[in-house]
């Protein structure tokens, strides 16, 4: 038995964080990649052939004439074997440099430890763009995802979010597409923030086209990552089993927009298995794009109206979101025999003071008192024998009874 055979053993591969693996050493590497030629992203029944083998018998494998895998037709083994022969795992590692990007696989220094809780379901290894670490990256990162026709509120609510959680240290992840994806990416670019693209597609041929620049600048100042090799084109099913990266890589999926089919709720679905936070951003309850959103909060998602909101429901201990509350006015900062007092002034012509004293259950001693303190504050005003309100008192929001903007009725004892 030679050494390669005895890190394949069942012994050792129990042994090893993934079982069948020895390692990254050159080989299998290079076996790795040229399985994202081959295998579809995120097929189960691939990942348990890969745990079994190990990526370079697996390789090995499709590209020779030995027997079936378990559970494949001939025809699927036909298919793999047409493109395990035709894969060149050496050219597209040459293909990543030149575009500057990396393979990072399972093992390495950079791979995002929480990938692995997609089980069989794991990426065999990503192609990634741009220069910092993508573990370090993910460890504090939320992914922003909703509609691609997405109305004016839902870009504006998706801006708002992307900067809020970047100018607070967390990177804001997304799938780089247009609407909701693309508002978030810019707002965080915008902010001087991180952010993270996650392609259905190679990160050398941007999709969709019209993002050609916003990827590109995203790869300047972020990171743009994919499962598939460089050159290889986006189809419908990518696009779905992409989100489950975007799920698994971040600590919480934000879903600021989406109607009851939009493939953001698999991106919300995927979270809610790998046990991570899922928040939805309500909307308009006539709006067709949010009727999805407000699904997933009557089960179970998080209403979320801000970044603070995230955080706290992602962050870590005692990062909590401020206390929401209306604008403090000056009102608010009288004291209670004060407000007592100005309340029971009658709006309009106002009051004399023994009508006042009476309406504030107080005598008329204390109550001329507080009300030659409120002239002073510029609350009340006298007029002859009577006092009334200011039009300071009368816009500061403190409605009194009579006041015929706020609408209050007169009491009996204000009665004009």
């Amino acid at each position: 038995m030679t050494a390669r055979d005895k890190d394949r053993s069942p012994a050792r591969a129990q042994e090893l964080d993934e079982p069948g693996q020895a390692g990254n050493d050159a080989a299998e590497r290079m076996a790795r990649a040229g399985l994202t030629r081959v295998l579809e992203p995120g097929d189960p029944r691939s990942g348990q052939w890969l745990r079994r083998l190990g990526p370079v018998a697996l390789f090995q494998r499709l590209r020779g004439e030995g027997p079936s895998l378990p559970g494949a037709t001939a025809g699927r083994m036909a298919g793999l074997r047409s493109r395990a022969r035709d894969a060149r795992p050496e050219l597209d590692l040459a293909a990543a440099r030149r575009a500057g990007a990396r393979f990072v696989c399972p093992g390495d220094s950079e791979w995002p430890a929480q990938l692995d809780d997609l089980g069989d379901a794991r990426p065999l290894g990503l192609w990634v763009r741009g220069t910092p670490s993508l573990r370090f990256w993910a460890l504090r990162s939320v992914a922003l995802v909703g509609a691609r026709a997405c109305t004016d509120y839902g870009a504006h609510a998706a801006g708002l979010f992307g900067a809020g959680l970047a100018e607070q240290g967390w990177v804001v992840v997304s799938g780089g597409a247009y609407g909701i994806d693309g508002a978030a990416h810019r707002a965080a670019l915008g902010a001087g923030g991180a952010t993270v693209a996650v392609l259905a597609c190679g990160v050398d041929s941007p999709y969709p086209r019209g993002h050609t620049q916003l990827i590109a600048r995203i790869a300047e100042q972020g990171l743009v990552v994919s499962e598939l090799p460089p050159g290889d084109h986006p189809t419908p099913s990518r696009f779905v089993r992409r989100n489950r990266v975007i799920a698994a890589l971040t600590r919480g999926t934000v879903v600021v927009e989406a109607a009851h089919r939009s493939g953001a709720l698999s991106t919300a679905r995927a979270a809610l298995r790998l046990g991570r936070a899922v928040m939805g951003v309500p909307g308009p309850v006539t709006s067709s794009l949010s009727a999805g959103v407000h699904e997933l909060l009557r089960g179970e998602g998080h209403l979320v109206a801000d970044a603070g909101d995230v955080v706290e429901l992602v962050g870590g201990i005692g990062e909590l979101a401020p206390a929401k509350s209306g604008p403090v006015l000056p009102r608010d900062l009288l004291p209670e025999r004060l407000i007592r007092v100005l309340e029971a002034v009658p709006a309009g012509a106002g009051g004399t003071l023994e009508l006042i004293a009476r309406a504030a259950a107080g005598s008329i001693d204390e109550t001329v008192g507080n009300l030659y303190e409120l002239l002073a504050l510029g609350y009340v005003e006298r007029g002859g024998e009577n006092w009334k309100l200011t039009r300071q008192a009368l816009s500061g929001g403190f409605p009194t009874c009579g006041d015929p903007v706020a609408k209050v009725p007169s009491c009996p004892d204000h009665a004009p």
